[in-house]
């Protein structure tokens, strides 16, 4: 069973360093990014991070949720957001998470570990962005997009509310499916459904005894595997009014092919605006590994398309990707489970 949960935690979560690591061959730029510590709740502060447009006119902002891990993303953001060219761009860290670290994830410190929850996270991340709000009164507005990477994409339903100006949800390497539903996908994958099933047996009494949250159970806390049974993530964005575009790598090792495929079919019942991309070749950080290319680029300059004419939709510039792009309702059926 222990071998099972270290083989799905990954791709349940999708661990940081597979979403935004940098080429370690290529020295990092010096970088525009300053600390901007934002206010998380109970007075908990987030080492977030912030950076101007690089290129003028600012025409639009960018929020980034990162993914799972202890890892921050400030030892490679400059190049890693590079592609970002007229946007202000923000990146929240959770609570504990140095900008600059570049610790595993499996050396995450204990303390890490222990608090480490969805509903926690998007506790200081709803916290945060109201901050950012309120600091932002007075100023011109800005179209904002809510860019989620692997696990970050998860919060993002409950936490479109709080951005002004929202013009649209941004999954990086995300499904889009339940978590729990997620990892049955690749558990099946992996010829592991059975012990996935399994799951509840060893859970379900931990869960309903008295243990604490912060509790270790094969890796995780409790509260980790709590929130994680029963976390919506599906129905909130087929349901949600914001448009939503969505990249993945065929080549995802921690989050099945059928997961997003599933995914594809409940979204083109969406009202608003949906859109996804599938980058042939590409792993879980949207990396050809065989030919160098960077789909996290890619996705970028798409963006930026957008933030030229924006009035066109947020998927436009897919409109003509039709041979790998679904366009709500529009879009071809994909294969079954």
């Amino acid at each position: 069973m222990r071998r099972l949960l270290l083989a799905l935690v990954g791709a349940l979560t999708g661990a940081l360093p597979g979403c935004a690591a940098a080429p370690a061959a290529l020295p990092e730029p010096a970088s525009a990014f300053r600390l901007h510590p934002l206010p998380g709740a109970d007075g908990v502060v987030l080492q977030a991070l912030l950076r101007s447009e690089r290129a003028a006119p600012l025409r639009y902002r960018v929020i980034v949720l990162p993914g799972s891990g202890c890892a921050g993303l400030g030892a490679f953001a400059e190049r890693y957001f590079a592609g970002l060219l007229h946007a202000q761009v923000l990146v929240l860290h959770k609570p504990g998470v140095a900008p600059q670290a570049r610790t595993a994830a499996a050396d995450c410190a204990p303390d890490l570990v222990r608090q480490d929850r969805l509903s926690v996270w998007q506790a200081h991340a709803r916290s945060a962005l109201r901050a950012d709000a309120l600091q932002r009164q007075g100023q011109p507005a800005l179209p904002q997009l809510l860019v989620g990477i692997s696990e970050g994409a998860e919060l993002l339903p409950a936490l479109a509310p709080e951005v002004p100006h929202l013009a649209g949800l941004v999954l990086l390497s995300a499904s889009g499916l339940d978590p729990q539903e997620a990892g049955r996908l690749q558990a099946r994958r992996l010829g592991l459904e059975a012990q996935w099933l399994a799951l509840p047996a060893l859970l379900d009494p931990a869960q309903a005894g008295a243990l604490p949250d912060s509790a270790l159970l094969q890796g995780r806390s409790l509260g980790y595997w709590r929130d994680l049974w029963h976390w919506p993530v599906a129905q909130p964005l087929t349901a949600g009014p914001w448009p939503l575009l969505q990249v993945w790598g065929a080549d995802d090792a921690l989050v099945p092919a059928a997961a997003y495929q599933r995914f594809a079919r409940r979204a083109r019942q969406r009202s608003a605006a949906w859109c996804t991309r599938r980058l042939d070749g590409a792993d879980h950080g949207l990396q050809h590994r065989a030919t160098g290319a960077d789909g996290v680029q890619q996705l970028w300059a798409w963006i930026e398309q957008w933030a030229r004419a924006p009035q066109a939709g947020l998927c436009a510039p897919l409109s003509g990707l039709t041979d790998q792009t679904d366009q709500g309702q529009a879009g071809p059926a994909g294969p079954a489970d």
